[in-house]
């Protein structure tokens, strides 16, 4: 998987050939990491001086992020930064175990040797992250979500399915851009869950890192549920 920057890792959106992507990345970026928070109005005139684009690409991009979920369109009202609940991350991550799932099957079905090293460089990515993490640098969380991404999309990416890929992909985003805005870290616990979905998945062992999977998922949105509370 080639390299690409924290900001374009996680919105490789099928925008790209639109004058839009730019500003439309950037706009979706800031939503997911928190700079544009939940529920804030998003101003034309603020965002054509901030992301420096035009009124035309911003209406564009704006309702493609309304398409995605990221965005409100009130009537006559304007454009809102969508807001949270925990209601939203439990279908968000449910959906994720549902699409996750399938496509760790299949993708361990089909996986060649390509996907076995794809796997272990992810993999290797992530765990040197992990463990700085677990020493007590936390200077780089971006670098980590991004890594983490790196893995899942690893461990999934031989379903050889396009639509698959792009759903798992926005509901990533989505799911993601809550645990920035709690910034939790799980430490050793997901480190560990990592390391059994990694071990089972070169195993060629479908069941077993399905259900690891899946408990990964629901592990860290219970650990995110219950942040949110606090």
């Amino acid at each position: 998987m080639a390299k690409q920057d924290a900001k374009s890792i996680f919105f490789n959106s099928g925008f790209q050939n639109t004058v839009g992507f730019s500003t439309y990345e950037r706009i979706k970026h800031d939503i997911i990491f928190g700079k544009l928070a939940p529920g804030a109005k998003l101003k034309l005139e603020t965002l054509k001086s901030d992301y420096i684009a035009s009124i035309s690409t911003l209406r564009e991009t704006l309702n493609r992020l309304a398409s995605d979920g990221y965005v409100t369109a009130a009537e006559q009202r304007g454009f809102f930064v969508c807001p949270v609940s925990k209601d939203d991350l439990s279908e968000i991550a449910n959906l994720r175990i549902l699409l996750e799932c399938h496509a760790l099957r299949i993708s361990i079905m089909n996986g060649d040797t390509d996907w076995e090293a794809d796997l272990v460089a992810a993999y290797h990515k992530l765990r040197l992250m992990e463990q700085k993490m677990q020493s007590g640098d936390m200077s780089e969380k971006v670098t980590w979500k991004r890594y983490d991404w790196e893995f899942h999309l690893a461990l999934i990416k031989a379903c050889n399915s396009k639509n698959l890929l792009s759903l798992h992909m926005l509901l990533f985003g989505k799911y993601l851009r809550y645990q920035m805005l709690v910034l939790t870290d799980r430490g050793i616990e997901a480190a560990k869950e990592h390391q059994m979905m990694y071990e089972a998945a070169l195993n060629r062992d479908a069941d077993t890192a399905s259900s690891y999977l899946e408990d990964h998922i629901h592990n860290g949105l219970m650990h995110a549920l219950g942040a949110m509370q606090q």
